[in-house]
Formats: structure tokens, sequence, C-alpha cells
């Protein structure tokens, strides 16, 4: 990857989002760009494309992969904890222990694919804790902070609002908002989670709406950002719209396409 030109010459930034263990596609996602940008979500737990694919899978078989990806897409989250539940009753070992052996393992991989330089923050289904421990020289992590990329500045604002599904990252309507106002203005604003639209927060493949930020579309509405980019909804009902003077983005969902978003100016 080239270095950042500087601010008289054009520049040009690949972004994605919900790598969830592609780490082969990450490796050369920043071809041809002079910094790759990644919006969270690492770690793949559980592939609801490919039932195979993830710890959980790993841990229980594809059988019981199968049974609560029924119940969660069925929306009956309390019977899914509790299947859950009795799977990890009858496994030997500490649940933690295993499930942050198989979180590290994928770390180690995805962020040894990580190009230089790259600008990261978290999903919701990351654990923030373990980053510090994996990402090199050349990938920096940003929550509720700025930096400025080829004379654009970007703010960075990771993980999710509380859900029923309760993923490692989730956090209080009020702390995501703190973090959106440390933000503050800025040229482009990245973030995990898209601001509280019907159209953006929509899966027409889950067909239900994930959870959006109220507090991420006032600041949108108010400080103008030229571009709002996040991901999150993996197949969602509209990828690209404007809010007020702001394009809106879903840089897509980078585990199935392989392929970056593209920001050149």
């Amino acid at each position: 990857m080239a270095p950042t030109p500087s601010r008289n010459t054009s520049t040009r930034v690949h972004v994605v989002s919900d790598v969830h263990g592609n780490a082969r596609d990450l490796a050369t996602a920043g071809e041809g760009a002079d910094a790759l940008i990644c919006l969270g979500d690492l770690v793949l737990f559980l592939d609801y494309a490919d039932h195979s694919r993830g710890i959980f899978p790993d841990l229980f078989g594809l059988a019981n992969a199968d049974r609560i990806v029924a119940l969660r897409t069925a929306r009956r989250f309390d019977e899914a904890r509790e299947f859950g539940a009795r799977l990890w009753a009858g496994v030997d070992g500490d649940r933690r222990e295993l499930i942050e052996g198989a979180v590290r393992k994928q770390y180690a991989e995805l962020f040894a694919a990580f190009p230089t330089p790259t600008y990261a923050t978290y999903g919701n289904v990351d654990v923030p804790p373990l980053w510090p421990e994996y990402a090199r020289p050349g990938t920096t992590v940003l929550d509720g902070e700025r930096v400025e990329i080829g004379g654009r500045v970007f703010g960075f604002v990771g993980g999710g609002l509380r859900t029923p599904m309760r993923t490692p990252y989730e956090i209080s309507d009020e702390e995501y908002a703190a973090k959106i106002e440390a933000v503050g203005e800025v040229d482009v604003l990245c973030t995990h989670i898209p601001p509280q639209v019907p159209e953006l927060v929509y899966d027409t493949v889950a067909r239900r709406f994930e959870r959006g930020s109220r507090a991420l579309l006032d600041a949108i509405r108010r400080t103008r950002p030229r571009y709002a980019l996040f991901g999150h909804v993996h197949q969602p009902l509209v990828r690209r719209m404007r809010v007020g003077a702001t394009e809106c983005v879903n840089v897509g969902h980078f585990a199935s396409t392989g392929r970056p978003w593209a920001l050149e100016w």
C-alpha cells in the first residue's frame, strides 16, 4: 500500500465492515488504496448464511447451529438462550476461556491481514479488550476519536446498542451518544451501526429491523458530514441514501462479498 499522499494529490480509501473471519479477502482489501478503514465485526461466531462456519458450530456441531439460527430468526430469543445454556452445560471446560481462545485465534489471523495503514473501530460482536494485543504498528484503533486522512477529518464510533442478542460489545444509548458527541464535526463519520432510518436498518433476509442510533442520526443532521459510513445490516433494504447534506452508505457485508467500498477525492 502506498504512503498517504499530501493534500495536493488524490486520495483513495477502501472501507470494509462485517469481516466475520474473511481473512483471505481482507489481505488484499487495501490494494490500490492509500488507507484501509475497517468498521468492525471481525469475529465470526455463527454464519447465518453457512451454519457450518464459526465458533458456535465448531463447538456444538451443525445441527445445533441450525437450531439456534432458526430460533433467533424467529425472534424466540429466550428459547435460544435456554437452548444455548443447555449446550454449554454439556461442555467440559470454562465457557469464557473456550470462547476467548477461539476469538484469539481469529484475531491473530485477521489483524495479521490488515495492510498499513489501517484505521479500525469495533463492531458489536468484537471484544475490545483483546485488540491491543493484536493491533500491529500501522493499525490505528479509534473509538470516539478523530483522525486526518488525505486532508479530510474522519470520526470513528464503534460498537452497537443493546439488543436481545446480547452480543459482546453492546453499550447503552447514553454511552454511545457521548462518543458521537466527542467526535464532533467531521468530513466522514465512520460507525459500525447505521443511523436510525427505517430503510437503512431493515434486513431483508432476516426480515427484521436491526438497531440503529438516533443520536447518530441527530448528529448527521446537525453536523452535516460529507459521508456517514457504516455496516452491521448485512442485507439492507437500502444501501445508500441522503440525509440532508450527507451521503449515508452501508459499505457492504465484506464476509460474503470480499470487496471493499471505495471513497476517492
